[in-house]
């Protein structure tokens, strides 16, 4: 039995954390989908770094586009784009059966703009139209200046797989974002049925920050010693099971029910940085502990593997959520801040993907030169 289909019938939808053009070429992304191991696929700056500068599957499309005068931004783009259309072409016949359901490719703003909200909804709207595939998503941090980006693009029809979030009061902020843009969609008189939205929690990351700081505490805890002990590498779990309850209140009610007899679409939360950061917790923790329905886990191809080959299928998202709320209790009582850790985490992700776009394109640069 392969636990990843079971994780499809519990209502999970896995999507995989890559993309590159031999994937593409040579039919492996096309059997992953065929064999139903995945529903979608993410991309971001390192994901396409790691694609280029590390084969040579780009050079003849990118060698023309060099000799043609383009600049390395542009030439980034067209090699992407054209990855993420072939993606989505690979996914159409899943997004058509599943309704749009599932089926999705998520393609990112450029991370230069993640505190500017006009450029971000500008980049939005052009990839959007450049790709022109009805199951793209296009990621948007989860920025303050994200925020209203996230409800424009919602407004303007544009399908959004909002990253970077790491907190659950900002994650309340984002559902409300979503469900703001679908209801000035509808005021707009323009129909919601084909807009989705996933909103992508950052997991391993918490507890990387959450432990680190832990472990400083730890000779100075005293009597307290083994309970700071046990908080570490529960923080992340928690937050996500915590922003699941929310999840649930959130598109119940009255304002949900409205926007749902119009056709719209719950956004699913999508927990993302789910490979484990620390080699002494199970390679598959954060694809275990995080099951439920009506969710994604998008998951790099070592982690998928990893679930494939030992793996456990269980419904356990819902689980023990009182000792999830108990966790961040006894954090606050170490006197440590998870919306000071969130926004630690939500800055350094910020940077993090704009050096990776940076890499990006001196890679880019590189080939360019070298093709001339």
């Amino acid at each position: 039995m392969n636990p990843i289909h079971d994780l499809h019938a519990f209502g999970q939808s896995i999507w995989y954390d890559n993309i590159e053009r031999r994937l593409l070429n040579n039919g492996e992304l096309a059997a992953m989908i065929e064999r139903g191991d995945i529903r979608g696929v993410t991309s971001n700056p390192s994901i396409f770094n790691n694609a280029i500068a590390n084969s040579t599957d780009y050079d003849d499309a990118l060698v023309p586009l060099a000799k043609q005068g383009f600049t390395k931004e542009e030439i980034y783009e067209h090699l992407a784009v054209a990855d993420i259309q072939a993606a989505c072409d690979l996914f159409l016949p899943l997004y058509d059966e599943s309704n749009g359901g599932d089926g999705y490719v998520s393609l990112e703003v450029s991370p230069y703009l993640a505190d500017d909200t006009a450029g971000t909804c500008q980049d939005a709207a052009r990839l959007w139209g450049w790709v022109d595939r009805p199951n793209l998503m296009i990621k948007i941090p989860g920025t303050k200046e994200g925020l209203p980006a996230i409800t424009r693009t919602i407004a303007a029809g544009i399908n959004v797989n909002v990253t970077l979030i790491f907190s659950v009061d900002r994650y309340a902020e984002i559902m409300d974002a979503y469900l703001t843009g679908l209801e000035q969609r509808l005021e707009a008189g323009e129909s919601i049925d084909q807009v989705a939205s996933v909103a992508s929690f950052f997991i391993s990351r918490i507890d990387t920050n959450v432990d680190n700081r832990l472990s400083a505490l730890l000779e100075i805890a005293g009597d307290n010693a083994q309970w700071t002990e046990t908080l570490k590498g529960e923080l992340a779990i928690a937050s996500a099971k915590v922003a699941y309850a929310r999840h649930k209140e959130i598109f119940n009610g009255e304002r949900w029910d409205q926007l749902e007899a119009s056709g719209a679409q719950i956004q699913r939360p999508l927990w993302a940085s789910t490979s484990t950061k620390n080699p002494e917790y199970p390679d598959t923790l954060y694809v275990d502990a995080l099951i439920g329905p009506a969710t994604v886990n998008t998951i790099p191809p070592k982690t998928l593997e990893a679930f494939r080959d030992h793996g456990t299928a269980e419904l356990t998202l819902e689980a023990d959520l009182d000792e999830a709320h108990s966790a961040f209790d006894y954090l606050y009582a170490l006197d440590i801040s998870m919306e000071e850790i969130a926004q630690e985490l939500e800055g350094e992700g910020v940077r993090a993907f704009a050096e990776a776009f940076t890499d990006l394109l001196e890679s880019v640069e590189q080939r360019r030169l070298a093709a001339l």
